[in-house]
């Protein structure tokens, strides 16, 4: 009767004590993986201190941002190579920054303009030009763009309109402060551009 009582006594504690081992890898369990998704949404928070305020800020997949990065990065290239005034100085500091956001087929546009004398034409003029973004298209699995917009000549003696559609593809690089959208426009090239309109100005 004794010796059953202390198979009894021994099996109960077995139990209680596998019971409670599992219950202690249960709840360790449990809180190595709340611990590691707070972990995880923290690494996702970023916080902005705006006169000591913190404020939350979201952290997003680069991807979901790319599109629109794409169509700012095209749009930063024209304007820095087409709007621009009769400054030699500031035409050698627009193309230097293009330069950066373009491959090889960007300075063969802009060694085919020098030869034309493109650049001499706005200094000996004193244009201003100025570029106006209609829109760009954009094909994301093939990386290509097409730009769309109008270019304004304002010369001493007429305002000149040009349409201007030209198309690329883009290249994903590193980010660095010359090129802040990491993106490298390659195989560009202009397909129109075109006078849409002439006004002579008045010069009495």
């Amino acid at each position: 009767m004794i010796i059953k009582n202390i198979e009894a006594k021994i099996r109960l504690a077995t139990i209680v004590a596998v019971g409670s081992l599992l219950t202690s890898l249960g709840i360790v369990t449990i809180n190595c993986v709340c611990a590691y998704r707070m972990v995880s949404n923290a690494q996702k928070s970023i916080y902005l201190l705006d006169n000591n305020v913190p404020i939350l800020a979201r952290q997003t997949d680069m991807q979901l941002n790319r599109p629109a990065e794409y169509r700012a990065h095209v749009d930063l290239f024209h304007s820095l190579f087409f709007s621009l005034t009769p400054d030699d100085n500031y035409m050698e500091y627009q193309m230097k920054k293009a330069m950066y956001l373009i491959d090889e087929t960007g300075m063969q546009q802009y060694n085919d303009l020098k030869e034309k004398g493109f650049f001499n034409s706005i200094l000996s003029s004193s244009s201003v030009l100025t570029l106006e973004t209609d829109s760009i298209a954009l094909d994301i699995p093939k990386r290509y763009f097409r730009y769309y917009g109008k270019l304004k000549i304002d010369r001493r003696s007429s305002t000149v309109v040009r349409s201007l559609i030209t198309e690329g593809y883009l290249k994903d690089i590193p980010r660095s402060d010359n090129n802040p959208h990491g993106v490298l426009i390659t195989g560009w090239k202009t397909l129109e551009n075109k006078d849409l309109e002439d006004v002579e100005k008045n010069t009495f």
